[in-house]
């Protein structure tokens, strides 16, 4: 199975493309030129040929959704919901399977002291990080609405290992799964 991973300068994806890597082939994208052991191309998630190309013949699309280093927050929304909704269009357009998107349970953290699911809604904060994973979420969610590629978002809580983030990963991947599907990963 052919898996993209964005994002590829961050920690996180560093360490999800390890631990994924003995199962799929991987290629890894992100903004600027990254040193990598596994497959790169370079991407700015433009909604041009580009992006179709960076898809092509990729089974499955795992969104991280993060840049490092980044503080302007209108970037931070430009990249979670234009360059999310440009990575949608163009996994739909070249047939991907099922994108998984990586979001956080800080968009729950409004119901702590409660035992929730994912049934309720979140409660976003004005915290970039946070706002901008609901948007994401958001983008995605209409995407899969209208049938375009199955989404599977998994909400990830704070500092957990890469291997349980990956074996969710697969999770989603390698089961059957409705169009939209959010999963909370504890």
């Amino acid at each position: 199975m052919h898996i993209l991973l964005t994002s590829a300068a961050t920690p996180l994806t560093r360490g999800l493309a390890d631990a994924l890597a003995p199962a799929y082939a991987l290629r890894l994208t992100e903004r600027a030129m990254i040193s990598s052991t596994h497959e790169f191309a370079l991407s700015d998630l433009g909604h041009d040929a580009s992006t179709n190309l960076l898809v092509r013949g990729m089974d499955g699309v795992v969104h991280v959704d993060a840049r490092v280093g980044e503080a302007d927050t209108g970037a931070l929304i430009d990249q979670s919901t234009r360059c999310t909704y440009n990575l949608l269009l163009a996994a739909a357009g070249e047939g991907v399977k099922r994108v998984v998107y990586l979001s956080t349970l800080a968009l729950m953290a409004a119901y702590d002291g409660y035992l929730y699911d994912t049934r309720w809604r979140p409660h976003p904060t004005t915290d970039p990080f946070a706002l901008t994973k609901f948007l994401g979420e958001a983008t995605c969610k209409e995407f899969a609405r209208e049938g375009k590629v199955a989404v599977t978002v998994l909400r990830l809580a704070k500092e957990i290992p890469a291997a349980s983030v990956a074996a969710a990963i697969s999770q989603a991947l390698t089961t059957d799964r409705p169009l939209w599907d959010i999963q909370h990963v504890a």
